[in-house]
């Protein structure tokens, strides 16, 4: 495997960092007051945290590059999240293949039901905490977000990390987050990053996704710039700062929702790539630290992961977090012009799905194309069959499929036909675009060809049918 090369090529490593380690018990969970660690005796709670309207001229100077490929200073972050308090078993440590890109990998075995990591919630970031610390400041700029969309109130937590994380990067150095700041990465390729020139290379459902992140985005800009939040005009102005703060909220957060839905960021939990198959998973107690446990036994050179999303559709993880991973099974059959179809039936995107690796297709996107051709010719036969699906009387459904398969047939190999010539002429407009003005080209091409192998896999099925 890859993780396993990189582990016997240390020389192509550009670097790795340690973390003063502890070494629980299978099933434990270590204790914030462990010998093995340093707790530095500052208070980082919110109530603590001062907050100004002005920026002094040394505090500009020292704030963190948001150069594209500034440095990520993982070294002082280490020391920085050992002295605060957090612990982490030395089987595993933090790798750079090219120094931009870190996650962690096991350096020798780890069992499951094992705590790998502990974060003390006195570094955590979290949405009620910000909401606390910030006041009716916050709730009118909420308001005024909520104003110009209702459907932003679901995203209200994640407003509250954006605005947080602006108040501790103007502060620069005096920030005592700073350490962590510095280490994240200053690039993203999501939809939020995207141009338009992006979103024209695009797929309509992975376009869709990636133009819904920007605009809600740019709800965001508007409601911080109307000035109700004690952050200074230079830092709400700058696009470029708004526009990390609200990439690093949107894909390093932590969702829980008992005993009151919130959103978090702990530092170092944050570090754990995605899965399909994820081998560790997170947790948070009642006191707001972050535990991350083994769910599964890690062999040396492997990549301790999470899950950040359902495996089964990666088009949503592609537009919110910018990547593909390389073990996903399954797309979305991209049949968005039949949604109205798709909401009839009580279905899902992430029911209508070709296999990547066979292009078979899953039974109820079958059903979708044949609702769809039923309402366009006998609309008592669509209700009959909508009954069908509805009740999961799969003999009448069979009935239906049998008698109708020829039709259905042709509507699928037009469809797939449809955008395997779609994403061919996207591929190629990506691929004439300068590479330095455009870097986010390499994973639009990537989405499109893993669109382009899986329905050509697809089509050769439906073709094999008649």
């Amino acid at each position: 495997m890859k993780a396993r090369k990189i582990l016997k090529s240390i020389s192509l490593i550009v670097a790795f960092c340690k973390v003063k380690a502890f070494a629980p018990n299978i099933g434990s969970t270590p204790s914030p007051d462990s010998s093995t660690t340093r707790v530095a005796p500052l208070d980082v709670s919110y109530a603590s945290t001062e907050r100004s309207h002005g920026i002094d001229a040394k505090t500009a100077e020292s704030k963190i590059s948001l150069e594209e490929w500034a440095f990520r200073d993982m070294y002082s972050f280490q020391e920085w999240a050992v002295d605060y308090g957090v612990q982490q078993m030395s089987e595993m440590e933090l790798y750079s293949y090219d120094g931009s890109d870190w996650q962690f990998f096991s350096n020798s075995y780890i069992p499951a039901n094992n705590c790998v990591l502990y974060v003390p919630s006195n570094l955590v970031f979290g949405s009620i905490k910000v909401s606390n610390e910030f006041g009716d400041d916050l709730k009118m700029a909420e308001d005024a977000l909520v104003m110009l969309d209702q459907g932003t109130a679901k995203r209200l937590p994640l407003f509250r990390l954006v605005i947080k994380i602006l108040a501790e990067y103007e502060k620069g150095v005096n920030s005592q987050w700073f350490p962590w700041l510095n280490s994240l990465p200053r690039i993203f390729y999501n939809g939020v990053s995207m141009t338009d020139a992006c979103f024209e290379c695009l797929p309509p459902y992975a376009a869709l996704l990636s133009i819904n992140e920007r605009n809600t985005y740019s709800r965001f800009v508007n409601a911080i710039r109307r000035g109700f939040v004690p952050l200074d005009p230079s830092t709400i102005n700058d696009d470029r700062v708004v526009k990390w703060a609200y990439n690093v909220a949107l894909t390093r957060f932590h969702e829980i929702w008992e005993p009151r839905r919130q959103k978090l960021i702990a530092p170092m939990a944050d570090m754990f790539n995605h899965s399909s198959e994820p081998n560790v998973e997170i947790t948070v107690d009642k006191q707001g630290n972050f535990r991350v446990n083994t769910i599964a036994d890690v062999p040396p050179g492997e990549p301790l992961t999470i899950s950040l999303g359902d495996p089964t559709n990666p088009t949503p993880l592609f537009a919110q977090y910018g990547f593909l991973y390389n073990d996903c099974k399954t797309i979305f059959c991209k049949a968005i012009h039949l949604e109205e179809q798709i909401k009839d039936l009580g279905y899902d995107y992430k029911d209508l799905l070709f296999q990547t690796e066979t292009g078979e297709i899953a039974p109820k996107v079958w059903d979708v194309f044949l609702y769809k051709i039923l309402q366009d010719n006998d609309l008592d036969a669509a209700n009959e069959f909508y009954i069908a699906c509805k009740t999961n009387d799969e003999v009448t459904k069979q009935q239906y499929h049998d008698y109708y398969f020829q039709y259905t047939l042709y509507d699928l190999k037009n469809h797939v036909y449809s955008i395997l010539g779609e994403v061919e002429q996207l591929t190629m407009k990506a691929q004439s675009y300068d590479l330095e003005t455009h870097p986010r080209v390499p994973v639009i091409v990537a989405h499109n060809n893993l669109v382009r192998d899986t329905f050509t896999m697809t089509q050769q099925l439906l073709d094999a049918m008649g």
